[in-house]
C-alpha cells in the first residue's frame, strides 16, 4: 500500500508538536544555520525533542539546510548533517549539490524545490544522482506531474498549501540584486511584495501603482485527489515562518481532508499512527491568505495575483449599511465579538484595519471609525472567538489500542496491543477473591482499564478473559495499566527505525555540458558535483559574482499580460502597448521579457 504523507511546517519545537498532535504525518524544520528561512532557526535540541515526539506516532521530521554554501562553511554544514543524524533525523532537505560530495552519513536526501525541480530532464537527473526524494516546483500542472511520475523512481513531494514565491524556486535574485540580501541564503526580504507602476516602452501606463508581482496564496483542497492519483507521496504545507495556529488550523483542514480521500481506500493509507480527536472546524478562510488560487495545477485558467494588497483582508462577511458617531451597522451572517479584526479597502483602494471594541446587535463600535463608509466590504482578519478556540484547543492524537485482562497462577496480568502490533504485558501478584458484585459483565474494570488519559493511547476494545467475576482493588488495576502502558510507549520508541540509505555517487551524464548562474553554483564541492557528471563550463553563482550577472533576476509562471488581460492566448487584440514592459518603483526599474512559447516572464534589471 502506498503511503500519502501530510508534510507540516514547524518554526520553532512548539509549533512543530502542535503539527504533529493536529494531524501531521511529518514535519520539517530549520536547524541554526544553513535554512532558507534563516528567521526560523533551531537549536539540536530542540530539534532531537521534535523527533522523539514523532516517532512515537510514526511520523517523521525533515531538517532543512536548503541554502547554498560558500567553501567556509562546507565542514560546518558537513558536521552539522552527521550531527542531526546522529539525534535520529529522518532526512534532509538540501538545495547545494556540493552536499552529495561530501563525506555524510547514510540519511536520506530530499531535494528542496530550492534545487529549481521545474525542468523535467533536471528532475531524472537529480532522481538518479541518490535523492531519496524530490520537491517539486509549485508552478506544475498534473499532466506534468504524471509526466515526472513515469520518469522517476524516487518519492515526490509537492506543495498544496500557503505562500507563493512568484520566481521559480531558486531562480529569485531580485532581494540579492537590490539589497544583497539572497532568497537562496535564506535571507529575502520580497521585494515581489512591493508596489510597482507597470508600463511599456514608451512610458504608457499599463497598470497603475499596485502590488503586480504579489500572488495569492495557493491552497488544493479541491484539487489533492488528482494530486495524489498523479502520483504525490507528500503533500506539503507551506509556513516556516507561520504562527502556531496557522499551523494547527491547516494541519486540520488536510488531515481531515486527506482521511475522507483515503477512507475506504486499499491502494493508499495514512503514513504515520494514531487518530486525532478535533474539538474545533477548522476554516483556512479565518487563516492568514491574500486570497486562494490552485495556481497552475489545472493549466492557466485564472488570475494568480494579488495585486491589490500583499496583506490578508481576511475572510468577507458583509456590507457596511451605515454609519454613525462612533459606529457602523453591518449586514452579515458572521457573529462579531469584541476582539475581532476587521479590514475594507478606503476609497483609495487601500486596505485599512480597524479593531472591534463593543458589538450591540448589528452595530459595531470600533477602537476607531478609520474612514469606514456606507457599502463598503467588510473582511474579518482576526476572529477572536475562532482564535482563542485553537488556543485552547484540547485536540487530541491518540493511538488505538487493546487490552486483554487475564489470570495467572499468581494474580493477574494485562496484555496491550496497538494499531502497529507492539505489546508489552504487566503481571501483579494477588489474592483472586470472587467479587461480591452480582453483575459479571465486569464493566467496573473495562472503565478503571479505560483511564488513559494523560497518555497518547487510546482503548476502544477492553477484553477481560477471567474463569471467574474477581475482586480486584482499583489501586492494582491501575498499576496494572500504568506499568503495562508505559512498556508500550517505551516499545514504540525503541523500535522506530531511520531509513538509512547508501548514498553512492554515480557519473551519468547532466541533461547539459555548459551552465549558468542560475545552478547556484557558490562553491568548489558543487563544480566538483556537475563537472563529475559532464559539465564542462559552470557559470559561479550571482552571490559569487559580486551582482555582476546580466541575466534574469527572476523566472515565473506569473505573466502580468495575462493578468492584465493582454495575452493573445486570451483572444486579445489590444495592440496599445509597446514591448518591452517594465515595472518601476521610486529607485529601480525591471524590464520585462515575455516567453510565450513557455509561457514564461523573465524580469532583468534595466
Amino acid at each position: 500500500m502506498r503511503k500519502i504523507e501530510l508534510l507540516a511546517p514547524a518554526r520553532n519545537l512548539e509549533t512543530g508538536i502542535a503539527a504533529i498532535n493536529f494531524g501531521a504525518d511529518a514535519v520539517y524544520i530549520g536547524p541554526h544555520k544553513f535554512g532558507a528561512r534563516s528567521a526560523a532557526a533551531n537549536s539540536l535540541d530542540d530539534i532531537e525533542k521534535l523527533i522523539t515526539h514523532a516517532h512515537i506516532y510514526n511520523a517523521k521530521v525533515y531538517a532543512a539546510i536548503n541554502t547554498i554554501l560558500f567553501d567556509n562553511e562546507l565542514e560546518e554544514a558537513q558536521a552539522l548533517i552527521r550531527d542531526l543524524y546522529n539525534r535520529g533525523i529522518d532526512a534532509v532537505i538540501i538545495q547545494d549539490m556540493g552536499i552529495l560530495e561530501m563525506d555524510i552519513p547514510p540519511v536520506p536526501l530530499h531535494a528542496s524545490t530550492q534545487a529549481d525541480n521545474f525542468d523535467i530532464e533536471r528532475i531524472k537527473f537529480l532522481d538518479k544522482a541518490g535523492f531519496s526524494r524530490i520537491v517539486l516546483a509549485r508552478e506544475l500542472s498534473l499532466p506534468q506531474i504524471k509526466e515526472v511520475r513515469e520518469n522517476t523512481g524516487c518519492e515526490l513531494e509537492f506543495f498544496i498549501h500557503g505562500a507563493l514565491c512568484v520566481s521559480l524556486s531558486g531562480r529569485c535574485y531580485m532581494s540579492a540584486s537590490t539589497g544583497g540580501r539572497s532568497a537562496n541564503r535564506g535571507e529575502c526580504a520580497q521585494p515581489c511584495r512591493k508596489i510597482y507602476t507597470l508600463s511599456d516602452s514608451s512610458g504608457k501606463i499599463i497598470s497603475k501603482p499596485k502590488y503586480p508581482l504579489s500572488l495569492k496564496d495557493m491552497n488544493q483542497t479541491a484539487s489533492l485527489k488528482e494530486i495524489i492519483e498523479s502520483g504525490i507521496d507528500s503533500l506539503k504545507i507551506e509556513g516556516r515562518l507561520k504562527d502556531i495556529d496557522y499551523v494547527k488550523n491547516i494541519t486540520a483542514h488536510y488531515r481531515i481532508t486527506l482521511d475522507n480521500i483515503l477512507e475506504g481506500r486499499n491502494d493508499i493509507g495514512k503514513a504515520s499512527s494514531g487518530k486525532v480527536l478535533f474539538d474545533f472546524t477548522p476554516d483556512p478562510l479565518r487563516t492568514f491568505n491574500r486570497g486562494y488560487t490552485g495556481y497552475f495545477i489545472k493549466g492557466r485558467t485564472e488570475p494568480v495575483g494579488s495585486p491589490d494588497t500583499p496583506k490578508f483582508p481576511g475572510k468577507e462577511i458583509g456590507k457596511v449599511t451605515g454609519t454613525g458617531s462612533g459606529w457602523f451597522s453591518i449586514s452579515s451572517r458572521e457573529k462579531l465579538s469584541n476582539g475581532d479584526g476587521l479590514s475594507f479597502f478606503d476609497r483609495g483602494k487601500t486596505l485599512t484595519g480597524l479593531k472591534v471594541n463593543r458589538v450591540d446587535h448589528d452595530k459595531i463600535f470600533p477602537l476607531a471609525m478609520n474612514g469606514i463608509f456606507k457599502d463598503a466590504i467588510l473582511y474579518r482578519n482576526h476572529d477572536a472567538v475562532f482564535e482563542k478556540a485553537l488556543a485552547l484547543s484540547k485536540t487530541l492524537r491518540r493511538i488505538d489500542l487493546i487490552m486483554e485482562l487475564s489470570g495467572t497462577a499468581n494474580g493477574f496480568r494485562l496484555t496491550v496491543t496497538d494499531e502497529d502490533n507492539y505489546t508489552a504485558s504487566s503481571e501483579i501478584a494477588a489474592v483472586k477473591e470472587i467479587s461480591c458484585q452480582e453483575t459479571d459483565d465486569c464493566s467496573h474494570l473495562k472503565k478503571q482499564l479505560a483511564k488513559l488519559g494523560g497518555t497518547i493511547f487510546n482503548a476502544p476494545e477492553i477484553r477481560i478473559s477471567l474463569e471467574e467475576n474477581y475482586f480486584i482493588p482499583v489501586s492494582r488495576l491501575n498499576e496494572l495499566r500504568r506499568d503495562a502502558v508505559e512498556k508500550l510507549f517505551q516499545a514504540r520508541l525503541s523500535g522506530y527505525r531511520n531509513a538509512r540509505p547508501e548514498i553512492k555517487k554515480t557519473d551519468l551524464p547532466y541533461p547539459y555540458t555548459k551552465i549558468d548562474f542560475r545552478h547556484n553554483v557558490s562553491n568548489r564541492l558543487a563544480e566538483q558535483f556537475y563537472k563529475r557528471h559532464g559539465v564542462v563550463q559552470v557559470e559561479k553563482s550571482f552571490e559569487n559574482s559580486g551582482r555582476r550577472i546580466t541575466g534574469p533576476l527572476m523566472t515565473t509562471k506569473l505573466c502580468v499580460k495575462y493578468e492584465n488581460n493582454l495575452c493573445p492566448k486570451q483572444n486579445n487584440k489590444d495592440r496599445r502597448f509597446a514591448e518591452p514592459f517594465f515595472l518601476v518603483d521610486e529607485n529601480i526599474k525591471y524590464r520585462i521579457e515575455f516567453d510565450c512559447q513557455n509561457c514564461l516572464m523573465l524580469i532583468f534589471k534595466d
